[in-house]
């Protein structure tokens, strides 16, 4: 008797501060999967501790307190996790910087939100599978490589010489008995240790299964490609085909001592047994026949059923599986039986990928017709409470935000207004196809509203924000609204197609208001954007004099051998250099995060730490160290730290002048973090530098 066990589901974690995207990730995928949950990435790190050797991936976003999703990247690579723990990146920052950062960082995938539940289903299995397959090639030791690479010689070997010899069938038949075979003990490996069925013994199993009806090339074509039943005479000269593929095998360059020949030569001659005792050549009975030969004979008659033969038609999916089941092809072995039950859904989407060429239009489908799609099986509690939650909440706001904010659909050809939206443009919230409506172009030309339409059509996933002002007619006044719009896409990579946009109108004379005010407060430096020194130290002296107890650092940093770039290629494309720096800090630090150009190439970073501030510090350095052009950009940086190197802004600055100086005398292009050996140095900096 086998012993049996139970299928465990390989674990899933999911790192995303939004309790809302965590639930419908654990809905899109929790029928298939184990989902652990972390809302950041602390709590993530804590995870992947606890279940470091059963998690099979992780789905990290980007943005989140405590530690971000770069961050834990950081400290995977430093831990060794990310070579055994696949992380797809699913996030809405989908900026250039943001993407390619995650993937030199060890990403194996990036999703952009809003995702389509499909898509993540079909890349997570992917992954998963990928990172299966590696981890099954590097349990293999250095003898087993060899004699598979011997192996695979043989099989190169033994091709070259029936492939003129070929009959009539199909040439996916091959390909679709490897497929069937390998999933079948893929699924007998866990219900069972009877076969001590290894990662390498199952791949060479499915290759040597390719090989199960050589013999037939001593077959007569007329018998092979009979249209009509074959006589007893014929069906005998056919059965022949099983022993001679055997005798073959066994011929091949002496291989009868290579395990794949043996195993080849199992499958060969055994293929046509019946666990009842009657098939043939040698009316094998139940474990009597290899369990290769068992499997490859399940997976030849699956694909003989559902194939169109030139004495058959093709049998649908479930009748074969029935019949199969129902011991109409013979008797199998009833552990198998169960196997194919298992694997029946799967199997047949399997074979559909490796044969089918169709379209796949209908894939893309939006997250709430995902999640509502299974009827019965239809979006959680949890998630359900969460959507009527965040309606709510969307209503509240759009109301207190007096912003006229609007939905449209492109196929519909709809615009969907807020309550407030519509009752203060008066006009009813849906609006089908607005540039004909007559109470629309009254609000706003359509001219007007062709231009909008346009100038979104024309957006693209890296820049899917369109912005302007417009006049829009509000009881019969013009009042300038400003317009911002931004574009929405659904579907895969492949089949990526726009279906509409989302966007609000603001009273422009409001909006403008606060940006001049904001603008006058900010001064920013003209060139990079970043704050200037002044204003960016009046903003640290705030923070410092209301700190918590949480740890900062202030991170000094100007370019190594910045004046070649001036002097080798001029000094626009100097300026272009420090514009791609400040625009790297900008795309990959947090909002709140003070950034300053002091003054040359000489820029300041002032961090708040939750966690692990040395990560975040070398975060800092890995970003602005890079390639612009032809010019690769190196940095010198000095580090103090709040509270241990002072705790006003002064002595932090002279603190990290210091290290930054030791950091260009000790050879440039590291960082280093103040200590009081370094006092005496000479000043890089002033405090005062670009204040004027």
């Amino acid at each position: 008797m086998s012993s049996a066990k139970t299928v465990k589901k390989k674990k899933i974690l999911v790192v995303d501060d939004s309790e809302m995207n965590r639930s419908i990730l654990a809905d899109m995928l929790g029928d298939d999967y184990e989902i652990l949950e972390a809302c950041n990435g602390l709590e993530g790190i804590a995870e992947i501790k606890k279940h470091e050797e059963e998690i099979a991936l992780m789905l990290l976003d980007v943005v989140m307190p405590e530690m971000d999703g770069f961050e834990v990247l950081a400290v995977m690579n430093k831990g060794g996790w990310i070579g055994s723990i696949p992380v797809i990146m699913i996030s809405a920052e989908t900026s250039s910087t943001h993407v390619n950062q995650a993937y030199d960082m060890g990403v194996t995938d990036y999703i952009s939100r809003p995702f389509d539940g499909k898509v993540v289903r079909r890349r997570v299995n992917n992954t998963i599978m990928l990172y299966t397959k590696q981890k099954m090639l590097q349990g293999m030791v250095t003898e087993q490589i060899l004699e598979k690479e011997k192996s695979s010689s043989l099989m190169v070997e033994i091709l070259s010489n029936i492939v003129e010899f070929r009959n009539g069938e199909s040439g996916l038949h091959v390909l679709h008995v490897r497929t069937i075979t390998e999933m079948l003990l893929k699924m007998l490996a866990e219900k069972t240790d009877k076969y001590e069925l290894n990662h390498t013994r199952i791949a060479m199993i499915a290759l040597a299964s390719a090989l199960h009806d050589i013999g037939k090339i001593s077959i007569d074509e007329k018998i092979l490609n009979k249209p009509g039943r074959l006589t007893d005479e014929e069906f005998a000269i056919m059965k022949t085909h099983a022993a001679i593929g055997g005798d073959m095998l066994m011929n091949v360059s002496d291989g009868s001592e290579e395990e794949m020949i043996k195993v080849a030569y199992e499958i060969c001659r055994w293929h046509h047994e019946r666990y009842d005792g009657r098939g043939y050549p040698d009316r094998l009975t139940g474990e009597e026949i290899p369990i290769s030969a068992q499997v490859v004979a399940m997976a030849d008659v699956y694909d003989a059923l559902t194939s169109k033969r030139v004495y058959k038609p093709a049998f649908p999916h479930e009748k074969a599986v029935e019949m199969i089941m129902n011991g109409e092809c013979g008797t199998f072995n009833p552990l198998l039986l169960e196997c194919l039950q298992d694997i029946k859904e799967e199997l047949q989407k399997e074979l559909e990928t490796h044969s089918s060429r169709q379209s796949t239009q209908n894939e893309a489908q939006s997250i709430t017709a995902e999640l509502f799609e299974k009827g019965d099986m239809g979006a959680s509690d949890r998630t359900l409470r969460l959507l009527e939650k965040e309606r709510i909440k969307y209503q509240f706001f759009a109301s207190m935000s007096k912003e006229i904010q609007f939905e449209y659909n492109v196929d519909a050809d709809m615009v969907e207004l807020t309550e407030w939206g519509a009752r203060y443009l008066g006009v009813e919230e849906t609006i089908m196809n607005p540039c004909d409506d007559e109470r629309m172009r009254q609000i706003l030309d359509k001219e007007k509203m062709m231009e909008i339409r346009k100038k979104v059509r024309k957006a693209d996933a890296s820049n899917p924000i369109v912005t302007g002002a417009y006049p829009l007619r509000i009881g019969g006044e013009l009042r300038w609204h400003k317009l911002v719009v931004r574009a929405m896409w659904e579907g895969s990579d492949e089949d990526i197609h726009y279906t509409g946009a989302i966007g609000k109108f603001v009273n422009a004379d409001e909006d403008y208001k606060r940006m001049d005010s904001l603008e006058k407060e900010a001064a920013h430096d003209t060139l990079t954007g970043l704050f200037n020194h002044k204003n960016a130290r009046k903003r640290i002296e705030m923070i410092l004099s209301e700190r918590r107890d949480n740890t900062y650092s202030l991170i000094l940093f100007d370019l190594d051998h910045f004046k070649e770039a001036n002097d080798q290629y001029g000094h626009l494309f100097g300026d272009e250099v420090l514009k791609n720096v400040a625009q790297k800090l900008k795309d990959n630090l947090r909002k709140d995060d003070t950034m300053a150009r002091v003054g040359g190439d000489e820029f300041m970073v002032f961090l708040e730490h939750g966690g692990n501030y040395e990560g975040q510090i070398e975060r800092v350095f890995q970003i602005v160290t890079g390639q612009y052009e032809n010019f690769k950009i190196d940095v010198s940086m000095g580090v103090a730290l709040v509270p241990k190197d002072g705790e006003d802004y002064e002595s932090l600055f002279h603190a990290a002048d210091q290290a930054l100086y030791a950091s260009k005398r000790g050879g440039r292009n590291q960082y280093k973090l103040y200590d009081s050996t370094m006092e005496g140095t000479l000043s890089v900096l002033s405090p005062m530098d670009g204040e004027e």
